[in-house]
């Protein structure tokens, strides 16, 4: 159902069984999948590539302009996957000349107020709690949980299944599989998260242990990493958090800090 009092360009591609609630505006650059749900006032500028099944709550703005000065006028998009719940007040920066999109994966959470900057790729199955800021080009991977009223540098990279505090000022990359602090360390594995996932006890024990060395051993990460591949059997996670770690280009999150005995 498209209310008569919505806004749709007549070159704009709307699927099957599409819901456009009254007042939204739906510009003629865009693509919008089967059985979407586009709020009231809910705004999709030129570039909004949206797949299936998503909702597109009241007043968020989907495609909107880059916010860089570099920013010419160059045709880009923003591609958004299938499954999405794009909750009030949010925005999506398509793509610059830099990379030509934004990309979010599927069956994301993203929460009222956040922002998704230019040339950001999101994986799949994350949640954006309320007011996380993502700068431009960040690459956060699928599973990962940001913390509400978080900001996040420009370029940082944020592994599968991190989770990070809320009210973080992130800074550094996040490697995969842990915890991080509100001032940009090492906090613990994210263990609940990975059980909640499928996890096995040892595939949560191995990444511990590796996580262990790389965090808690005072060793510096180039030599942590080759104690890991010394010390740790070879798996997928081992190896997805050294490649992580050797191939970080930001710099990684600092270490676990012990609590000392006057701050307890």
């Amino acid at each position: 159902m498209i209310s008569t009092q919505a806004f749709v360009h007549p070159d704009a591609k709307i699927g099957k069984n599409v819901t456009i609630e009254p007042f939204a505006y739906i510009a003629g650059d865009v693509v919008i999948g089967d059985d979407c749900w586009i709020g009231p006032s809910a705004v999709i500028h030129d570039g909004a590539r949206i797949g299936k099944g998503c909702k597109i709550h009241s007043f968020a703005s989907v495609a909107c302009t880059p916010q860089d000065l570099k920013f010419a006028g160059e045709v880009t998009t923003a591609q958004i996957g299938d499954n999405c719940d794009i909750r009030e007040c949010v925005t999506i920066s398509r793509g610059t000349a830099s990379t030509g999109t934004t990309i979010i994966g599927s069956n994301n959470l993203i929460m009222a107020y956040a922002h998704v900057g230019h040339d950001c790729v999101v994986g799949s199955n994350c949640v954006i709690v309320n007011g996380v800021s993502l700068a431009g080009e960040v690459h956060v991977g699928d599973w990962v949980v940001i913390g509400g009223h978080s900001a996040v540098h420009q370029w940082v990279h944020i592994g599968d299944h991190a989770m990070i505090q809320g009210m973080s000022g992130v800074t550094k990359d996040i490697p995969p599989y842990i915890t991080a602090s509100r001032d940009d360390h090492y906090a613990g594995i994210n263990k609940i998260g990975l059980s909640r996932r499928g996890f096995t006890h040892e595939q949560i024990m191995a990444i511990h242990d590796v996580c262990r060395i790389l965090f808690q051993s005072d060793l510096n990460y180039l030599n942590a990493c080759d104690k890991v591949e010394t010390d740790i059997p070879q798996s997928a996670e081992r190896d997805y958090l050294l490649n992580f770690v050797r191939n970080s280009k930001r710099g990684v999150i600092k270490p676990y800090v012990k609590k000392s005995a006057s701050a307890e």
